[in-house]
């Protein structure tokens, strides 16, 4: 006997009701805009003048446990405050979560979060969470003129700080006064390579590495990879000598991506995509393992990846525009020449009207890639400047600078 199966699904059992239609029907963007607007309503709200005495220390609020860039974020402003005096009490707030506990009476709470879903991770908090204290936003922002749906995260904080000056520009025309330029204090936390060298890893001893290391959860069009492949193979062809590794980590659910890079790299027996999902101390050793870092993103907010490789001694090839350029320049880096273009995101979070975003110039870069990988000297001579640099410029003096602005003074002496 034969058993059909059709009858037990009727249609009506996948049918979406015509509120939900009616939703999906909508444009992403609309759909984003409707949802900021909405959960900032829903939020906790803060008071609308803050306290003029707030009470000493930072209440941290972030994903500490994500593996993400806001998540290595909120660590960092953590590490930091322990390492400069200033008092801190740390908050785990993500999207979803419910926060029980109370937050120190009067101390200002400092939001590690991604404006876009601000409202929504705020709903797990207590309906008088933000009340009585200053709240701070510490934003980052990818783009010259941010997506219209974060202005609702406006209305949720009293002040802002941001871990550029691209990002703080950006956020100027809707910040209530002054932005914060506080960039992260990478310094103060520097990358702890674990033991992973180049045996482990399967690079050849006497090959120049070039690594181009990024999360295929974030923007695949911000990260260009697709550039970083055509600069290698127009500067070195199938060169044996010549290695380049594409670590790109949290690759589930991102088939497509992947695929884009695979048909970019095929026939390149020295092109390696790695997908192998490491801790951050792998991630570092395989840093301190390559030669050149290379970096041809449209945009950075901050630009971690680079700052890291800096702090690693290793010569950074990147794109001359937004966040990176606060610590990147010709004088311990090469910076690559570009042109301005329309944002364009196929995801659609990272667009606004108006938007632009850089294109590197491939030529420029595939220069410096030969240049670094003809003369050691130079890469050693960079590599030792660049760590000089990331070493003064992010060690947190703007988290000091901007936590005194609010009234908050270490307790202890510091050396930052």
């Amino acid at each position: 006997m034969t058993i059909s199966t059709t009858a037990a699904t009727t249609p009506s059992a996948h049918r979406l009701s015509m509120p939900h239609r009616l939703w999906q029907s909508l444009p992403a963007g609309a759909r984003r805009e409707a949802l900021a607007a909405l959960t900032s309503r829903l939020a906790p709200q803060p008071d609308r003048r803050p306290p003029a005495c707030p009470a000493g220390g930072l209440a941290i609020g972030g994903g500490f446990s994500e593996a993400s860039g806001l998540g290595e974020s909120a660590r960092l402003l953590s590490s930091a405050c322990d390492t400069l005096g200033l008092p801190h009490h740390d908050v785990e707030i993500a999207t979803g979560r419910r926060v029980r506990e109370r937050l120190p009476a009067a101390m200002p709470l400092l939001l590690n979060l991604n404006p876009a879903q601000l409202g929504a991770s705020l709903l797990g908090l207590r309906r008088d969470a933000l009340r009585g204290r200053l709240v701070v936003g510490y934003f980052p922002c990818e783009l010259p003129v941010p997506p219209p749906s974060w202005r609702h995260a406006m209305r949720l904080i009293h002040r802002l700080w941001c871990p550029s000056r691209f990002a703080a520009e950006a956020f100027a025309p809707w910040a209530r006064g002054v932005v914060d330029v506080v960039p992260h204090p990478v310094a103060l936390s520097p990358p702890a390579p674990s033991t992973l060298g180049r045996a482990a890893l399967g690079w050849p001893k006497e090959t120049v590495v070039v690594l181009v290391s990024f999360s295929l959860a974030s923007s695949f069009e911000r990260k260009n990879p697709l550039a970083a492949i055509a600069a290698f193979r127009q500067a070195f062809g199938a060169r044996p000598d010549r290695l380049l590794i594409i670590k790109a980590g949290h690759a589930a659910g991102h088939d497509g991506d992947l695929a884009r890079l695979r048909e970019a790299a095929a026939g390149a027996d020295n092109i390696r995509i790695d997908t192998v999902l490491r801790s951050r101390a792998d991630a570092h050793a395989m840093t301190l393992a390559s030669d050149i870092v290379l970096s041809l993103h449209r945009s950075e907010g901050f630009g971690l990846v680079p700052a890291e490789a800096m702090l690693l001694g290793r010569p950074v090839v990147a794109t001359d525009w937004s966040g990176t350029t606060d610590f990147l320049d010709a004088s311990c880096g090469v910076p690559v020449p570009f042109r301005l273009v329309p944002a364009r995101d196929p995801r659609g979070v990272f667009e606004a009207p108006g938007a632009c975003w850089a294109d590197a110039d491939v030529e420029a870069a595939a220069a410096a890639l030969v240049m670094l990988a003809e003369d050691p000297g130079l890469r050693a001579r960079l590599g030792a400047a660049a760590q000089a640099q990331a070493q003064a410029r992010l060690d947190g003096r703007g988290l000091l600078d901007a936590s005194a602005r609010i009234g908050i003074m270490p307790t202890v002496s510091n050396t930052a």
